[in-house]
């Protein structure tokens, strides 16, 4: 049976997405004692000379640290309680979608869900305020030894790695095991968000196969900058002006800003077209009394 579509879905990035700085950054190197700067110089080497994939080489540093292995993931969600985010981030997942509580709307059943998808560690997140925000959190994944101590990555997700999320969460396989395959496939009346009812907010150029995956099947991508950094707004004019998102903003979730009305503005528009294709699909199936003339 086709699926009613009358959900919309806001897919963010979480690092300079949803905050100003990565998770490692904000939280994880103070723990451990690490310096930034050398972490990321460290990174970077091992994916220059050994030609490492960016999750796996920063992971991989990670686990080689031994103060990180005595971790377990519970100590990560610990972590997720001091993330410092953008303003009006948490507050815009509860109040975006206010207008949406109309009659007409409801009478639709239109909603607004959330996800996060990152390359960062889910288990931060998860122990953030924004894991009671969203549907969803879609990160990379540490296990942990019979002693509850990290020592093996269990889900890495790259840049790439990240589209198969927005169909996972398009098909409505976010709910399901991991087991199911996403490669399945599902006509386009059968899944649970079409892509046209998804807006995807990301920062940069690692979000660029999102914005493709989201804009080239009929949805929104919204990149974000850091108002107090002219590499990042320069960053989003040059992904403006490439044509691979629709607007760029200052990173402002707060109410009457900029981006706020963006999102309020997406929003609204798939919304209204969601009325009109549900209105249009009953007009067809009315049968139209005999009239006596």
């Amino acid at each position: 049976m086709p699926q009613p579509q009358n959900i919309i879905a806001i897919v963010y990035d979480y690092d300079r997405t949803l905050s100003p700085r990565s998770m490692q950054d904000d939280v994880l190197f103070k723990r451990l004692g690490l310096e930034g700067k050398e972490f990321w110089d460290k990174t970077n080497k091992l994916k220059a000379d050994r030609l490492y994939d960016d999750e796996m080489a920063w992971i991989r540093l990670l686990l080689e640290t031994p103060e990180f292995r005595r971790l377990g993931n519970s100590d990560l969600e610990l972590m997720g309680q001091d993330l410092r985010f953008y303003p009006g981030v948490p507050d815009v997942f509860s109040e975006l979608g206010g207008f949406l509580a109309n009659d007409e709307y409801r009478r639709h059943g239109i909603v607004l869900e959330h996800y996060i998808v990152t390359s960062g560690l889910k288990s931060i997140l998860a122990g953030s305020l924004l894991n009671q925000q969203v549907a969803r959190i879609f990160g990379c994944e540490l296990d942990e030894d019979s002693k509850g101590t990290i020592f093996w990555p269990k889900r890495v997700i790259s840049h790439t790695g990240k589209t198969q999320y927005l169909f996972r969460i398009t098909k409505g396989l976010e709910y399901m095991d991991f087991s199911r395959d996403v490669n399945d496939h599902m006509p386009d009346n059968e899944r649970r968000i079409p892509f046209y009812n998804m807006l995807y907010i990301g920062d940069g150029p690692t979000d660029v196969p999102s914005f493709a995956v989201v804009s080239s099947r009929g949805g929104k991508a919204l990149a974000v900058y850091d108002g107090k950094s002219q590499n990042s707004f320069e960053t989003c004019m040059s992904l403006r002006e490439a044509e691979r998102v629709d607007e760029i903003a200052e990173a402002d979730y707060r109410k009457g800003t900029h981006l706020r009305k963006l999102m309020e503005h997406y929003v609204k528009q798939m919304a209204i077209r969601i009325v009109a294709d549900q209105e249009s699909e009953h007009s067809k199936k009315v049968i139209q009394a005999p009239r006596h003339g």
